[in-house]
Order: structure tokens, then sequence, then C-alpha cells
């Protein structure tokens, strides 16, 4: 870090559901740089301040999604997100909306993660020996590689599902990263589970139940464009079902 140190506020959700306790805010005073990120300044408060403060962070280059929380009310990645870039004396943060907290600002992903693995986000193949035992490699062409890369990048962060609405008021509803990374699949040429697939959304609270509001994909760190896949596979389960 370089730069003259610069003094921020920083307004941290506090709570702890096992023991019991109201939900709260703890105000630090935290010197900034101009390249110091929301999450080096939550560090600098664990480390001088107050051990006791939880938050859950891995790679440090917006790689791994671990770090996902609101900061000033947008989901954001603490480890991507510059002080100097929000304009703000004081910041406030919090846990991702839309999720069980664990405590502080550690949400639960155990239902995120369970409604991603819902959707089967893997080839499916007829000839499952095939599959996994034989050394040869599935081709595409260039332009079957471009129906689906762009929702590849996903990394999993939860920022799209607390930004969704629906999600706010249909738990069963599977939330954005869950469907883009269905049409991931359902889209690669190399999959063959494409009626399977389109049956795991098609009921009341599946891809019809989006409101297309877009702030999945406003949030979204790498462009994923989540409520693009949506659409595209509300298409076809109406227009292009397939049958493989």
């Amino acid at each position: 870090m370089s730069g003259k140190l610069q003094e921020v506020r920083l307004r941290v959700y506090r709570y702890d559901p096992s023991n019991g306790g109201r939900p709260r805010y703890d105000i630090f005073s935290v010197p900034v740089k101009k390249d110091t990120t929301v999450l080096s300044a939550l560090l600098y408060v664990k480390e001088k301040l107050d051990p006791t403060l939880s938050i859950r962070f891995s790679c440090r280059m917006a790689t791994c999604g671990s770090c996902g929380m609101m900061i000033n009310g947008l989901p954001r990645l603490a480890c991507y997100t510059l002080v100097s870039q929000l304009k703000s004396k004081t910041i406030t943060v919090q846990p991702l909306n839309n999720f069980p907290v664990v405590k502080d600002l550690v949400a639960d992903f155990t239902d995120f993660f369970g409604k991603h693995r819902a959707m089967k986000p893997y080839l499916l193949r007829i000839d499952t020996y095939e599959q996994e035992k034989s050394n040869i490699s599935y081709r595409q062409t260039d332009e079957e590689l471009l129906k689906y890369i762009q929702f590849a990048y996903c990394i999993r962060c939860g920022l799209c599902y607390a930004a969704c609405p629906v999600v706010a008021t249909d738990k069963r509803f599977p939330g954005p990263q869950a469907l883009s990374q269905l049409y991931r699949y359902y889209i690669d040429s190399r999959d063959e589970g494409g009626g399977e697939r389109l049956e795991v959304v098609s009921d009341s609270h599946g891809v019809l139940r989006c409101h297309f509001a877009g702030s999945c994909s406003q949030v979204c760190p790498k462009g994923v464009d989540p409520a693009l896949a949506i659409q595209l596979l509300r298409r076809e389960l109406l227009f292009g079902r397939r049958t493989g």
C-alpha cells in the first residue's frame, strides 16, 4: 500500500445467533490509503481492534468468492472493493442479504449450494461408462464453446443471490446463480440431459418465477450476466425444449 494515511469509519454488523443476542453495529476508526480494500480494513479491525469479529475470506484476488458481503447496501466482494472508490467517510458492512447469518459477516451458504447441486452442474451423458472411463475428448467448435463460456466464469460468490428480489420472497426459487449454471450445462454441446434439466425448473417456483429485475447481473463481479442466462433458459423451456 502507498499514499497518505486517512481515516474511515467502519460500521460493522455484529450478531451471534448461537448466544441469543440481538444484532448491533460496532463502529471502528481505521487508517486507510488509496489502495486499501474493504477486506484489508476489516482485517485491520480483527487483528488490531477486535479479534472476535467473524469474517470469511481466502484468495484476496476476486477468484474464490469467499468475502462477499453487503457494502453500503450493495452486494460486493470485500477484496475487490476499494475504500477510496466508495467516496464515503462511513462504510457500513453487513452479511449478504437472503442468507442466514452464522456470525457477524459470515453467511450460511448451505441452502445456496443445495440449490446449485440440484441443477446437476456437471455433464449428463447417456453412456456414463464412456464418460467416466474413456480417454477420448469430447470435441467442440469455437461457436459451441461461445454459447456457454461466459456462464462458466461463475465463482459462486452469492452476490447475485443476495441481490435477487425473488429469492427474498420465494425460498423455493433456485436463484440466479443456480439457474445460470443450469443453462450453462443445458446449452453445452457435450451434454445430453436437456429435457431432464428443464424438468428441474419447470414448476411455478422455477425459471418462470423470475421477474427479470436484472439486479443479479449488475452485481456480478465476473460479468456472468445471470439475467441473460435465465432469459435464454426461459426461451428454451417455452419454445425450444430439447429431448436429450
